[in-house]
C-alpha cells in the first residue's frame, strides 16, 4: 500500500499537466498537420501546407523581429533588475520595497497597458510635459513603434526579473566582496568575478521568466506597437480570427513552442557548463 502512495500524490499534478498542457499542445500539433477549411477551421486531411508557409519571407521577418524585441527587452530588464534587487536585498526596508514590486500584480494587465498609452500617447502625460517645458514644439511619437513595445515589455516583466534575483542575492555572502576588495580587486571586478557568478541561478531564472513570455507576447504589440513591431503572437491571433487559417496558426504556435523550449535548454546547458568551469577553476 505504501508503494502506491507516491503515485497517488503525483496523480493530481499529473492530471493537471495532462489536461492543461499535454492535451492542448497535442491538439495544436495535430491541427498544424491538417488542411485549411474553406470557411475556417480544419479539414482532417494530412497536409504540410502550413509548415511550408512558415518559410514565407514576411513571416521569417516577423520571427526575427519578435526575437530581437524579446531579447532587447530581456537584456534591458536584467540591467534594471540587478541593481534594484541588490538594493532591496541590502535595504532595511526590504519588505516594504518587495510589496511595492508586487503591487502591479494587483492591477489588471490590460489596465496597465492602457496606462502606458495614456503616458506615451500624443495627448499623453509625457508629451504634455515636454510641450510645457518648451523642449518640443510638437507631438513626439512615443507610441505605436518598437520602442513603446520594449518599454512596456520591460515594465511588465521587471517584477518577474527582480524577485528571483533578490532571492539569489539575499543568500549571497557579502563578506566575499570585502575579501575580493582586500585582495586588490576593484568594485567592478568584485561584482563581475564574485557576485554575478554566485547568483547565476537567479540570473538564469530572471532571463527565462522575462524572455519566454515576451517572445510569445500578443497584447503589448497589438496595443502599443506599430508596423515595425509586428510579433508572432499578433500573427497567430490574426490567422485565427481574420484569415481563419487554423493550420498556419497552429504551425506557428508549434514552432514557437519548439524554439522556446530549445532556447531554454541551450541557455541552461551553457549556464551549467559555465558554472562547472568556474567550480573547476577554484582550487
Amino acid at each position: 500500500m505504501r508503494k502506491n502512495v507516491g503515485a497517488l500524490y503525483a496523480f493530481p499534478i499529473g492530471l493537471w499537466i495532462t489536461l492543461f498542457f499535454v492535451v492542448p499542445i497535442s491538439v495544436i500539433v495535430l491541427y498544424s498537420f491538417m488542411a485549411k477549411g474553406l470557411y475556417g477551421g480544419v479539414v482532417f486531411r494530412f497536409s504540410l501546407d502550413a509548415y511550408r508557409e512558415l518559410f514565407n519571407a514576411a513571416l521569417l521577418h516577423t520571427a526575427l523581429t519578435t526575437f530581437l524585441l524579446a531579447a532587447v527587452s530581456t537584456l534591458l530588464t536584467l540591467v534594471l533588475a540587478l541593481p534594484a534587487a541588490y538594493y532591496i536585498a541590502r535595504s532595511r526596508f526590504r519588505n516594504t520595497l518587495l510589496l511595492l514590486i508586487i503591487i502591479p500584480f494587483w492591477t489588471n494587465f490590460l489596465i496597465r497597458i492602457y496606462a502606458w498609452i495614456a503616458i506615451l500617447g500624443n495627448n499623453g502625460f509625457l508629451n504634455a510635459l515636454l510641450l510645457r517645458s518648451g523642449i518640443t514644439h510638437g507631438y513626439a511619437h512615443f507610441l505605436y513603434n518598437r520602442y513603446a513595445v520594449v518599454i512596456v515589455l520591460m515594465y511588465t516583466y521587471l517584477p518577474y526579473a527582480i524577485l528571483p534575483l533578490y532571492s539569489a542575492i539575499e543568500k549571497f555572502d557579502f563578506s566575499l566582496l570585502e575579501a575580493a576588495r582586500d585582495l586588490g580587486a576593484t568594485r567592478t571586478q568584485a561584482v563581475f568575478r564574485v557576485l554575478l557568478p554566485n547568483i547565476k541561478a537567479g540570473i538564469t531564472t530572471a532571463v527565462l521568466f522575462t524572455f519566454i513570455p515576451a517572445f510569445g507576447q500578443y497584447a503589448v504589440p497589438q496595443l502599443v506597437g506599430g508596423r515595425d513591431s509586428f510579433m508572432l503572437g499578433t500573427v497567430i491571433a490574426r490567422e485565427l480570427t481574420v484569415s481563419r487559417n487554423w493550420p498556419l496558426a497552429s504551425a506557428i504556435a508549434a514552432a514557437l513552442t519548439v524554439m522556446t523550449t530549445l532556447s531554454v535548454l541551450a541557455f541552461m546547458r551553457l549556464n551549467r557548463s559555465a558554472g562547472e568551469l568556474i567550480r573547476e577553476s577554484v582550487p
